[in-house]
């Protein structure tokens, strides 16, 4: 039988336009692939979302190695910006074009394509589980997570997970994450009084708190970083009154920030912060403020060592480079897999992700095969 090719797996997973929520048969081509090379597939579904459960070996093996990644993908914007259709997947001078190729079709075609052939080559006494979602670009509330429950729910379990999103700055084999920073949104609404420019005495301007506001939240330094997190950063990201007219003092306006925090802190820590900064400017404004927290995930870090030395070797092996462990840029679903088992993740450049002409050099999905293959033969060697 021949080897599993990684580059028209990623083809034929990019051609499905798989929309956040939609999955438009992506799913349905890993299920028949997997289950093809004697995985047991499973669905865990919830909430209209697809999500794709798959091991090979027995349930609760001791040694059990597992995958984590997503087939959604973020809109494409204004297609007519593109110069390759997004869903073709067209390949010119060795690049393979379309939504999906860099985050993250071409990292789980590579990790599935490794696990089916490492099974039927070297089969090995353990167990790979590759859990696979359609939510990772939208909400995440029914994607990796509804994986992770429907493996509680069935004595389902990974010693140790590697998500395969896209790490790599600028050259393969740079950089593993082995932690990701916290993300929190605060939504802030400033209710004042409404009434004629002309007589801002009549009416209670909301704007002058709300740049107060904004001003003390970003230019306070939340720390200056710890041993394995940069500082945290506060962006303020909308600042809107909806106001047109120009003799109009509006009754209210509306900003918003993010906030992305390592391990000094939480979203609770954050979130009393942000309450005691509204405070002092409502009773100093004599305004009413709202306050609305979304925390999207926890600051978390997998320590050094066996996993993140597993992965780091491989890399080297396969590359020639000695990855930096890092916990820099935004968040995964990694966040979710920190509560199950150990969790690293490592894949291509993502330089082009969530771009127009988002784009993936096809040598690259071979070598990312490559070094998840030897990840899998290192670990149940």
């Amino acid at each position: 039988m021949p080897d599993t090719d990684p580059v028209e797996l990623t083809a034929q997973l990019v051609k499905c336009p798989s929309v956040a929520p939609a999955d438009a048969g992506a799913l349905d081509i890993l299920h028949d692939l997997l289950g093809g090379a004697g995985f047991e597939c499973a669905w865990a579904d919830r909430g209209g979302i697809r999500n794709l459960f798959a091991r090979w070996g027995k349930k609760g093996n001791a040694s059990s190695f597992g995958f984590n990644g997503h087939t959604d993908v973020v809109p494409v914007g204004n297609e007519q910006d593109w110069s390759m259709a997004p869903f073709g997947a067209e390949i010119k001078d060795g690049i393979m074009y379309g939504r999906g190729t860099t985050d993250m079709k071409s990292g789980v075609a590579a990790f599935a394509a490794a696990a089916v052939d490492f099974v039927r080559d070297t089969p090995p006494d353990g167990a790979i589980i590759l859990a696979i979602t359609g939510d990772e670009e939208a909400e995440g509330v029914d994607g990796t997570l509804a994986l992770l429950d429907y493996m509680e729910q069935w004595g389902e379990r990974m010693d140790v997970c590697l998500v395969g999103e896209p790490t790599c700055p600028n050259t393969m084999g740079e950089m593993i994450k082995i932690g990701r920073r916290g993300s929190l949104n605060a939504h802030f609404r400033v209710i004042g009084k409404q009434g004629h420019a002309a007589y801002p005495h009549r009416a209670n301007n909301p704007l002058p708190a709300m740049m107060r506001l904004m001003d003390r939240l970003a230019s306070h330094r939340l720390d200056e970083g710890t041993d394995h997190f940069d500082a945290s950063t506060l962006a303020v990201v909308t600042v809107d009154t909806g106001n047109p007219a120009t003799n109009v003092i509006p009754a209210s306006c509306h900003a918003t920030i993010n906030i992305r925090f390592n391990d000094l802190h939480s979203g609770a820590s954050l979130t009393n912060w942000l309450e005691d900064q509204v405070a002092q400017v409502r009773d100093a404004y004599g305004v009413k403020i709202e306050l609305k927290v979304k925390i999207s995930g926890e600051s978390f870090i997998t320590p050094p060592g066996a996993l993140s030395e597993l992965v780091s070797k491989a890399v080297a092996a396969e590359t020639g480079i000695t990855p930096e462990l890092s916990t820099s840029g935004g968040t995964s679903d990694a966040r979710f897999v920190k509560n199950h088992c150990p969790v690293v993740e490592f894949g291509l450049v993502g330089q082009s992700m969530h771009a127009v002409d988002e784009n993936v050099d096809i040598a690259q999905i071979h070598q990312l095969k490559s070094i998840y293959t030897r990840i899998l033969k290192d670990y149940f060697a």
